[in-house]
Order: C-alpha cells, then sequence, then structure tokens
C-alpha cells in the first residue's frame, strides 16, 4: 500500500480511463488509484473492474448508483482514503487536463515542504498556463479565481483548481458531510475552509490541457454555484487562526 491516493472521479470516460489509470502507474512515486466512477452508462467502471486483476492492491473502484455532482464523489473518496489510513490523498481528473507527470510535485510539496495542501496552479506568477482553451473560458477561469480572491481574501491564486493534494489531516478536520456543494465550488470550499483553519496552503506550477477525448461536464449551473456560493462561504467564514485548526464546521 502506498502512503498517498490519487482519486479520480469518472462519468463517461472510457476514451481516457485506462490510458490515465497507466499513465499514473508508470510514474517513479507509488501511487494507489481509487476510481469513484457515478454508474456511467459508458461502461466507464468494467474496463477498471477488467484492470483490478492486474494491478491488484492498488487500483480501487468504488461504484455510486447515480451522477450527483464532482463534489460528492470526492468527499465519497476522501472517506474511503481516511478509512484506508492513507497519509496523502490527490484529486485529479480523468482527462488528461491534469499531467500525471506532476503527481510526484504535488505529492513532494506536502510529504517534504511542509504544505498542508498542494494546489496545481494555472495562474502563478502572471502567467496563465492553459492549452486548448478558447479565450472567453480562459478569461472566465481566471476572472473567476480573482473574483474568489477579493471576495474571500484566500491567498491562492487558482481557487477553482482541481488538481490537489491534501494531507489527511486537513480532511480529517473538515466535517467532509457540511461541504455544501458539488461543482466548481467545491473546489474553492475545500480551500476556503482549509485555509480558516490555519492549514498551510501551497500553490506548485502547472500546464493545464482541455481535453482531446469525450465531453466537458462544465454548465451554466455549475459556473452560478461558483459565483454566488463564495458569498455565502464569505458570510459564514470561521476566523482565520491557528486555534481553529482542529475545530469542525
Amino acid at each position: 500500500m502506498s502512503d498517498v491516493l490519487v482519486i479520480i472521479p469518472t462519468y463517461n470516460e472510457r476514451e481516457n480511463i485506462e490510458l490515465i489509470i497507466r499513465a499514473v502507474f508508470s510514474q517513479k512515486k507509488a501511487f494507489d488509484i481509487l476510481i469513484v466512477d457515478d454508474n456511467s452508462p459508458d461502461k466507464t467502471a468494467e474496463i477498471v473492474a477488467d484492470l483490478i486483476g492486474e494491478f491488484p492492491e492498488r487500483l480501487f473502484l468504488e461504484v455510486r448508483n447515480e451522477k450527483t455532482g464532482l463534489g460528492t464523489a470526492y468527499i465519497h473518496g476522501f472517506k474511503w482514503a481516511l478509512k484506508k489510513g492513507y497519509e496523502y490523498i490527490i484529486e485529479m481528473d480523468a482527462d488528461f487536463s491534469h499531467n500525471p507527470n506532476d503527481l510526484i510535485r504535488l505529492y513532494a510539496e506536502c510529504a517534504t515542504n511542509n504544505a498542508d495542501v498542494a494546489v496545481g496552479s494555472r495562474y502563478l506568477k502572471g502567467q496563465i498556463n492553459v492549452v486548448n482553451w478558447d479565450i472567453k473560458r480562459i478569461l472566465l477561469s481566471y476572472f473567476a479565481s480573482q473574483y474568489v480572491r477579493i471576495v474571500t481574501s484566500i491567498p491562492v491564486k487558482d481557487t477553482t483548481a482541481g488538481f490537489v493534494c491534501y494531507r489527511k489531516e486537513v480532511l480529517e478536520t473538515i466535517d467532509l458531510d457540511s461541504i455544501q456543494f458539488v461543482g466548481y465550488a467545491f473546489q474553492i470550499e475545500l480551500k476556503f475552509k482549509a485555509w480558516k483553519r490555519g492549514f498551510n496552503i501551497k500553490e506548485v506550477s502547472i500546464i493545464f490541457t482541455d481535453r482531446i477525448r469525450g465531453k466537458s461536464k462544465m454548465n451554466g449551473s455549475i459556473i452560478s454555484e461558483a459565483i454566488f456560493g463564495v458569498l455565502k462561504m464569505r458570510l459564514n467564514g470561521l476566523p482565520n487562526t491557528k486555534e481553529n485548526a482542529k475545530s469542525t464546521d
């Protein structure tokens, strides 16, 4: 068993799933993988199940009954990871928008550089490291992160990032059942709650590449949730003190 688990939520990712699993397992660092599949009609879970025999005790599969959102899929995975005793838990997309070669860098930021949360950031040092997005989507994502920083004061440049490594202590401290949002606002909420509890968040520069295979899951309701959700988070935010690092929601 590795000390780090990579959680990959899936819904209709049959074109990518075997490729991403093999890419993660090809890294010099040993990572375990948990696929959380939302009962994909395209039989993504069946492909994963076939691969488990090739990667015993390294590849795991949880199939949920229906598609209820990215946030709930990750929470399912977080609870599973904590129960199994993993020290580090990484969020990662299935579509290669997150480069598997960056996994070791995120892990190292937590394991050796004292980060509690390591964020794979597209927006460090004034750069926008995004490939294959049109200008409208780039601007939407970039200014959404700027908006979140202004509203919440969180010192993270890429607040909507979904390529993140957490120490288990962070996820143990946050009441996962109290997480309210299911789309991109979920990513903001989790970082915000970690920061408010005094955990050390560091950003690691990555290049984000839009998917080549399969369809994007982004829609208008997810964007609206992110816009209005941060206002609610700000109003309900806890004082930013180390004393709150062991509090619950």
